[in-house]
Formats: C-alpha cells, sequence, structure tokens
C-alpha cells in the first residue's frame, strides 16, 4: 500500500482473543524496531495500531516496503544463488549485531530442548551454556538477495550462540553448494557452541517434520544434528 507520509509500506495485521493479545510474537516486532532499526538491514517499522472488535484484538503494522526479491518463495532453498561476498560481509555483520543485543525476549528455552531433543533425535540433551539474541527465524524466505534485508522480526530473543546460521543451514540442506558457504562463512557452527545449536534447530524442523512440513529434509536434519553431514 502507498502511505501518504512514509511512501510505499507493508501493511500486517493479525488478530488474537482479548486473552491471547500479547506475548513474544504480539509484541516482537515492536521490539524488534526499538533495538534494531537504523542499525541492521531490517525494513523500519512505522507504526503500530491496535484496536478491539468484538472478542477480538487486531493489530496493525506499517512498515517499510522492500522492492528486492526474497532468496526463496518458501522457507526451504532449493537451487543454489550465487550471492556476492559483500552479501555475506553484511549478513555476519547484521547477525553480530543482533548477537550483541541484551534481551530478556527467549528464542528458544533449555525446558524444551531437554523434552524434545530426545523425543525426536534419540540423543541425550545439549545443555545450553552460550546464550546470545537471534533474529530466531533467518531462512531463505526471510532474507533479500541483493542487499540482503532482514525480514519477519517478530520471534527474536535468546538462543544458543550460532542459532542464526544453524537455522539458514538447515532450510539450506537441499542444496549443497549453498550449505557449503554457510558452514565457510559462519565457522561457529562446527565449533562445541555450533554443534549445540545445530542440535536445537534440527529438533525444531524435526518437530515441523513430524506434523508434515518438508519431509524431504529429514536425512539432512538428522545428519545436520548428529555430525555425519
Amino acid at each position: 500500500m502507498t502511505n501518504l507520509h512514509y511512501g510505499k509500506c507493508w501493511l500486517r495485521v493479525v488478530h488474537a482473543p482479548a486473552k491471547k493479545a500479547e506475548g513474544k510474537h504480539w509484541e516482537g516486532n515492536t521490539h524488534a524496531a526499538f533495538f534494531f532499526d537504523g542499525r541492521v538491514q531490517k525494513p523500519r517499522l512505522y507504526e503500530t495500531v491496535e484496536f478491539s472488535h468484538g472478542t477480538l484484538v487486531f493489530q496493525a503494522e506499517l512498515g517499510a516496503f522492500v522492492e528486492e526479491p526474497v532468496c526463496s518463495t518458501e522457507p526451504v532453498l532449493r537451487e543454489p544463488l550465487g550471492l556476492s561476498d559483500s552479501w555475506w560481509e553484511s549478513l555476519r555483520a547484521d547477525i553480530a549485531t543482533v548477537a550483541s543485543v541484551a534481551t530478556k525476549r527467549e528464542a528458544v528455552r533449555q525446558e524444551w530442548v531437554d523434552r524434545c531433543v530426545p523425543e525426536f533425535l534419540g540423543i541425550d540433551p545439549p545443555e545450553i551454556t552460550e546464550w546470545e539474541t537471534a533474529h530466531g527465524d533467518l531462512h531463505p524466505a526471510n532474507l533479500t538477495r541483493e542487499t540482503p534485508w532482514l525480514l519477519d522480526w517478530e520471534g527474536f530473543g535468546l538462543a544458543p550462540v550460532g542459532y542464526d546460521p544453524a537455522m539458514l543451514l538447515a532450510y539450506s540442506g537441499l542444496v549443497p553448494p549453498m550449505a557449503e558457504r554457510v558452514r565457510k562463512e559462519f565457522p561457529i557452527l562446527d565449533a562445541p557452541a555450533g554443534r549445540t545449536a545445530r542440535i536445537v534447530v534440527a529438533t525444531e524442523l524435526l518437530q515441523s517434520v513430524s506434523r508434515g512440513d518438508h519431509p524431504e529434509l529429514e536425512p539432512s536434519l538428522r545428519a545436520l544434528a548428529l555430525g555425519s553431514e
């Protein structure tokens, strides 16, 4: 849409029952704007408005419009991208900036790890000893091809060190050249902390696979977690 003051904009509207119109995802974009607008390649959030209708609460967010195409129209990457060195430099810098921000928001919880890693991987759950702030949903559909812009910030929060690169790696498993480039650009993935992040991300996506999402990823996810990739 076009706004007379801001020009081209994205309008995002969500709704929830009044008792559930709160929490991490409801407040995520507003909090992300406070921490990251102007600091990383993130579309600015201009305005947020909430209003009620009956038993529902609606939230409307007006944000900057990004012209660039995304790396993929779905989270799973299915073809090589040929991204520039400057693209990777920008992404590394932005992930480092995000990681340096202190927050009490949680993207991953140790309790979830303790419960789900044995269920979906059949191994003992790792204890997360190194934490940092993460975008929380860093897959190819949330990255543009040129800048790159990082999109969809509502889930950001504390996660294991290396979580964002591990997420990008997991969703790139069907395209070996991209997976290899992710590992090259983010050596943390092969450090002990990065292995923990890979286990956590693989568990999350295997849980999604169990619900019918992207079953084709299962072999590469198990290899990612168990170290046989």
